[in-house]
């Protein structure tokens, strides 16, 4: 049980600076670092509770996470690309002036 409480410690960081990182940060692409910190902390949860209880469920729904995170990051930069080439800058102030 002991060895459960360390991850969920060290989960419990990974959101705070996850979250310190989307509050702070006004760099797009940091911004997407901290959501990846956040969504790993939760995979983080995901296979330490799956270890507790002997279910492998929790480890294949990490699996599926880890690959929704890598898509989530593909079109995420695709559109960071995108809004650079348009406004030569990735500050998030300026993203949420465009008109469209």
């Amino acid at each position: 049980m002991n060895e459960l409480i360390d991850y969920i410690i060290v989960s419990t960081i990974l959101v705070a600076v996850g979250i310190y990182g989307l509050v702070v940060k006004r760099n797009a692409i940091r911004m997407i670092f901290a959501i990846e910190i956040i969504a790993n902390a939760a995979n983080i949860n995901l296979v330490a509770f799956s270890r507790s209880v002997n279910n492998a469920q929790g480890q294949l729904f990490a699996l599926f996470s880890i690959a929704i995170a890598a898509a989530e990051v593909a079109v995420g930069l695709g559109i960071i690309i995108i809004a650079y080439r348009l406004y030569k800058e990735i500050d998030v102030e300026e993203f949420r002036s465009m008109k469209g």
